[in-house]
């Protein structure tokens, strides 16, 4: 990875600005609080372009090997859900690694 380019998720905080309906930042406030809006936002940014990054490789997949049957969409949904949660949790946890292939 080129120095200054971070991957979704990483990297230091900074500042953008945002609009969104009034309704929606107040359900967000109730929701979180003000202390937390900022991390609920970039939660949910993090997932809708992790969700898009995934439906991107099943279509390359399906337009290179042919349609992939709903059951394994859905499974290999859950592993990439599974590995940036691990990931998250690792993040958080700067001494741990990454467990060893067995």
């Amino acid at each position: 990875m080129v120095q200054g380019e971070y991957g979704i998720g990483e990297g230091p905080a900074t500042r953008v600005s945002l609009s969104l309906p009034e309704g929606t930042a107040e359900a967000i406030r109730a929701r979180v609080g003000k202390r937390e809006f900022s991390a609920f936002v970039a939660a949910a940014v993090e997932r809708e372009l992790r969700g898009q990054i995934l439906d991107e490789y099943l279509t390359d997949y399906e337009r290179r090997h042919g349609p992939l049957p709903a059951r394994l969409q859905a499974e290999a949904r859950q592993v990439f859900d599974d590995v940036f949660s691990q990931d998250a949790a690792l993040r958080e946890d700067e001494g741990k690694q990454w467990p060893a292939a067995s």
